[in-house]
This record gives structure tokens, C-alpha cells and sequence, in this order.
């Protein structure tokens, strides 16, 4: 018998208002007591005033340029995030709980939407609970004023557990050394630590195995007599929750009630059990428990693609990545294009570039396939991805520099969604917006659609 860990839990807060705010890099900062240069702050910032530009004599500012004013300042590329969107995800996500508590799973950034400004917004969804992975992510969340319920359990022994302990910080034990970590850090702050203790149940990566979990029981149970800890939950990941009807989560979810029943006759009283992801949350009722840790879902991506998309699922997705053409040419037919020619044009046609690449989050494995929307049609990436730029065949649409590129977003006008790159790439639409890089700055706006004209 084996038992396993979890992954997964969001929010946020973001009340109606304004509709697209002012860019802004929402990376966590250096440290518990850093602000600038990464949390974004208590609430996105208001935009910056418009450019007093006239356009060319005779050309609208509005010209070319997908309908939107085009003025000098405006970002090359940028990822706009829905913020409204994450909320209704959440309160989707809320309804398929049940009676289970949700914890909205903002590691890595908000899967790249923004940690502090996606966390605002679930908790505002419905959300009691936020997740991460890593200590300094909750260290970062904390400094940035979000409050509620907060779990960390990606944990080693240089983290820091003392101020972790001191901020209120839920923290996961899959080891003694842990537990030991946590009485530490207790005994420092003058407090005692919220433990959940992690169950190895069939995932194979962190947690402890059956035969580890009895001295894991025993040593949180003398720590908590001792008044050193509080073993808050237990739980567990499933590994294999995107494929409904797997005997593998029937297997697990056994483990993990074995689990939590040796916990229970140590005499550990968890207030609450957690198995299940964002998957599980749509499709696993019996692996609900007291808490689910939805992520994917948060961000309004389908968890199950093969058996259904965003929509059907209630979701929307709450990104959307454009870019702006930065040249456009007319070549003749056999033009080579990009590193090792990889494709040359079979006539005369026109070229795009679009001035972002691997170096911005774009997958160099999606050369020659990616899709993106430009001028209401389809393309796809011809040849290389650069570290810098891609190209498009635009064939015979007409274009200008400055024109937009849609490279996915929810799909309102037509444009690719996160899945469609992850099909392309041969990999997962967490992986697409969760590698969209610093470079490319994030615009929050409240529940406008995205003008993908």
C-alpha cells in the first residue's frame, strides 16, 4: 500500500470597476518585507494617462491596429488578464465542491497570470484558502497584504521556517525531519506550527510511504501533545485525475483514506483531508473530501481537454497573450524564413514578424505549428522560433507594423487558446502560461473582453 502530494489552490480579490488597468509585473519580491519589482500591490494600479499624440496626417490612431488606439509606449506584447474570469472560475469550481472548502493554487505565479492579483481575485471568487508551492511564495503573498488561509508544501530544510511559522503559514510535513523543522521554528516565534501531513498514496513523488507514515503519525502526535504543532489536515496528490475512470484514483483514494484513519487512531483530530486537484474537483466526487486544490481550472483551462474544453466545463480562460507586427514585407516564392530555412514561402507572399520568441515564453517546440490570429484569421508560426521573434505567412491579408497578433486568449474572436499551443508544442496548457515570461507585462482589466479584431 502506498499513500502521496498535493498541488493545487488560488485566490484573489478584485472588486467590479475599472476595466483594463495599467501594466503591471505582479513577480513576487526578493523577500518577506519587498514589495517593488515583483507583488503587485493590494490592487492592480490605475492606468497611466494617454499619450497626447497626434497620429499621421490623414491615419486614425485607430488604424490598422485591431481597434484599439495604437500610441507611442504601447507594449510590443502583453499578456491581459481577466480578472473577473478567475473570479467566476472560482465560484464554478466553488459550486462543484460541495460542501468542500476551496483552495485556489497560485504557485509559479498564478501559473503565470500573476500570484497576488489571481489570489485577490479567488479569494473574491469564493475561495478560503490559497495555495502554494514554495515558502518564499507564501513569505511573498503575506508581505503583499493577502490574507485568509495560506498552505506552502514544496519545503526543504533551508527555508524559512520561522517566519513562515510567524506569518501564519500553513506548512506540509511528508517526513520527521519536517515535523522536526516545524517544532524548531515553533519554539523560535513563540507559537505553534499548522501542519498537514503529506501521504505517499500511489503519485510517487513527495509524501510518506505506508511504511513511513506510522513514525510520521507518531512524531506529529508527540509534537502536538507537546503543544509544538497542530496537524491541521492530511493529504495527498492523485496521479492520474485527468483521466477520468482510471482505476489508478480509485487505488488512491483507498490509500488515502487508510491514511487518514491511522492518523485518526494516533489521536490526531486534522480538521481537514485533501486529495484532489483541479480534475478531480470536476470529475472525482468520492475525492473531494473537506478541500479540493483546483489550479488549472482557477485560470479557466480545461484539466480533462480530451473529454472537454473550457466551455463545456463552465470555465473562461482569463489570459490573453498579443503581440504587435513589428515588420512587415512582401518576398518572392522559395524565400527562406528564419534559422536552417525550415520553411520558404511556396509563392510570393507577405511576412509578419512578431517581435516575441522562446526568450518571452513562446515554446521553441511549436515551430511551424503554432497558431495565431491576425487581421480575424488564422496562421501558424512559419519556420524557427527565435529567442526573440517569429515569423507568420500572412500570405495576401493586408498588414502594418503595429498591427495585432493574437496568440491565444478564450476565444471569443476566433483566436487559439492555451490548448491549441500545448497541442502544437506536444505538451500542456499549464506549461503555456506558466512559461510566459517577465518580459512580456501583464495588464489586469475587470471582465472586458479582449478586442482580438
Amino acid at each position: 500500500m502506498t499513500f502521496g502530494i498535493p498541488r493545487e489552490a488560488e485566490s484573489a480579490v478584485a472588486g467590479p470597476g475599472a476595466a483594463a488597468t495599467a501594466v503591471a509585473d505582479v513577480r513576487p519580491p526578493a523577500g518577506p518585507g519587498a514589495t517593488a519589482g515583483g507583488a503587485a500591490p493590494t490592487a492592480p494600479p490605475a492606468a497611466p494617462p494617454a499619450h497626447s499624440v497626434e497620429p499621421p496626417a490623414g491615419e486614425s490612431a485607430f488604424d490598422h491596429h485591431g481597434g484599439e488606439a495604437y500610441r507611442p509606449g504601447t507594449p510590443h506584447a502583453q499578456a491581459r488578464i481577466d480578472l473577473a474570469a478567475i473570479r467566476a472560475n472560482v465560484s464554478r469550481l466553488c459550486d462543484a465542491a460541495g460542501s468542500a472548502e476551496v483552495m485556489a493554487v497560485v504557485k509559479a505565479d498564478g501559473y503565470g497570470h500573476g500570484m497576488v492579483a489571481a489570489a485577490r481575485a479567488a479569494l473574491a471568487g469564493g475561495a478560503t484558502w490559497i495555495g502554494v508551492a514554495g515558502m518564499r511564495e507564501a513569505l511573498a503573498l503575506r508581505a503583499a497584504g493577502v490574507p485568509g488561509r495560506l498552505l506552502a508544501w514544496l519545503l526543504t530544510p533551508g527555508d524559512d521556517w520561522s517566519s513562515a511559522v510567524a506569518a501564519g503559514v500553513e506548512l506540509s510535513a511528508g517526513a520527521e525531519w519536517a515535523v522536526r523543522a516545524a517544532v524548531r521554528a515553533a519554539h523560535a516565534v513563540g507559537r505553534p506550527a499548522r501542519l498537514h501531513l503529506e501521504a505517499e498514496t500511489g503519485l510517487g513523488r513527495g509524501g510518506a510511504t505506508a511504511g513511513d507514515w506510522p513514525a510520521l503519525v507518531d512524531t506529529a502526535a508527540r509534537a502536538e501533545a507537546a503543544g509544538s504543532v497542530h496537524v491541521v489536515g492530511v493529504w495527498s496528490h492523485l496521479a492520474r485525475a485527468d483521466e477520468p475512470g482510471h482505476p489508478g484514483c480509485d487505488r488512491q483514494v483507498a490509500n488515502f483514506r487508510s491514511a487518514a484513519e491511522l492518523a485518526r487512531r494516533a489521536g490526531l483530530t486534522p480538521e481537514v483531508l485533501h486529495l484532489s486537484n483541479s480534475a478531480a474537483t470536476l470529475t472525482l466526487p468520492e475525492a473531494r473530501f473537506d478541500l479540493v486544490r483546483p489550479g488549472l481550472a482557477v485560470y479557466g483551462l480545461s484539466p480533462v481537454p480530451g473529454l472537454a474544453g473550457p466551455a463545456e466545463l463552465g470555465l473562461r480562460p482569463a489570459m490573453t497573450l498579443t503581440a504587435r507586427l513589428a515588420s512587415v514585407k512582401r518576398v518572392a516564392a522559395g524565400h527562406g524564413v528564419s534559422y536552417g530555412h525550415r520553411y520558404r514561402t511556396p509563392r510570393e507572399t507577405t511576412l509578419g514578424l512578431v517581435p516575441v520568441g522562446y526568450a518571452d515564453g513562446v515554446p521553441r517546440h511549436a515551430s511551424q505549428a503554432g497558431p495565431v490570429l491576425v487581421a480575424g484569421r488564422r496562421h501558424r508560426v512559419a519556420g524557427t522560433v527565435c529567442m526573440d521573434q517569429f515569423v507568420v505567412d500572412l500570405g495576401d491579408v493586408p498588414a502594418t507594423p503595429g498591427d495585432k497578433v493574437v496568440l491565444f486568449g478564450p476565444g471569443d474572436r476566433g483566436e487559439p487558446g492555451a490548448q491549441d499551443w500545448a497541442r502544437a508544442a506536444h505538451t500542456i496548457s499549464h506549461d503555456i502560461v506558466t512559461r510566459i515570461g517577465a518580459r512580456v507585462p501583464r495588464t489586469y482589466t475587470d471582465g472586458t473582453v479582449s478586442d482580438t479584431r
